[in-house]
């Protein structure tokens, strides 16, 4: 099994990230990789067991299922229910806090996944830096902040 776990510091206040994030079918709005989503049925984007299908720059479809989400925790996890990439029984979670020094936000972001024997190393550098770490980018550039 790989886990990954990646965090970051945001300068911007939790309420203000948690808008962001909240909303499972807006990751196209900010992330670069995400072209197109929209949630099967016409669910509502923060209902828990919608899924959500969209579309990678290469043309990929995919589509994850939202696991839980938690306004008071500012916390969600989902999984992928179908992939191009080995990325087997993937579960991922996100997870805000504020951090009061400056009024900053922190940002949790890990997941477990198999893979088959051998693609390690790779799959979990792919999820690592192209998914989360330009996610962290990404919502940066989308809310107009400094790096961090």
């Amino acid at each position: 099994m790989v886990k990954i776990v990646k965090s970051t510091v945001l300068d911007a206040p939790v309420e203000e990230v948690w808008e962001v994030l909240r909303d499972f079918n807006g990751h196209d709005e900010w992330h670069p990789a995400v072209v197109d989503s929209k949630v099967d049925r016409g669910e509502p984007s923060d209902k828990v067991g919608c899924v959500r299908r969209f579309h990678l720059t290469d043309g990929s479809e995919l589509r994850e299922q939202l696991l839980t989400l938690s306004d008071a925790d500012m916390a969600f996890s989902y999984c992928l229910l179908e992939t191009p990439v080995p990325l087997l029984n993937y579960v991922a979670h996100v997870r805000l806090a504020p951090v009061t020094d400056g009024d900053r936000t922190f940002w949790h972001w890990e997941c477990r996944f198999d893979t088959p024997k051998g693609r390690e190393s790779e799959l979990k550098e792919m999820v690592a830096e192209n998914i989360y770490q330009s996610g962290f980018d990404a919502v940066r550039d989308h809310m107009g902040l400094e790096g961090s």
